[in-house]
């Protein structure tokens, strides 16, 4: 490999890494997730660590990723982090939805406007047993 094919491919990698990262902020941003995330976990005087908390978790997860840091881990400290990655998934596609009326909107146009809940939990039932049918055989 030349010195010039090498130079390019550091600048497409780092135009691919400016442009996605751009998005995700304009993504946050525009449609309010973080405020909109504090409202419905009632944390509202926490919003600075939310904020320093998504910046930061980029970060480190930018390097672990850039230098692949490898961690040898017992099971049950990943099934701890496993959970709490999917709670911030989670809450976060929560903030999403809440954000753009999703639920509200389907609800509607599949003729169930007065049973919202059964929705909701069809959905929440839905994502819970295919994470764990997905958790159990992949172990």
């Amino acid at each position: 490999m030349t010195i010039w094919s090498v130079l390019l491919l550091v600048v497409i990698g780092l135009g691919g890494g400016l442009a996605v990262g751009s998005g995700l902020v304009a993504f946050i941003t525009v449609l309010d997730i973080i405020p909109r995330l504090t409202q419905l976990t009632c944390a509202h005087r926490y919003i600075r660590a939310f904020e320093w908390s998504l910046v930061m978790g980029a970060i480190f997860f930018t390097l672990i990723d850039f230098f692949q840091w490898r961690a040898r881990l017992p099971v049950f400290v990943t099934s701890i982090y496993g959970g709490l990655a999917g709670i911030f998934v989670g809450t976060l596609a929560a903030g999403l939805t809440e954000v753009l009326n999703v639920f509200p909107i389907l609800a509607k146009r599949i003729h169930m406007d007065g049973n919202l809940l059964y929705l909701l939990m069809a959905v929440v039932l839905g994502k819970v047993t295919g994470s764990l049918v997905q958790w159990f055989l992949h172990l």
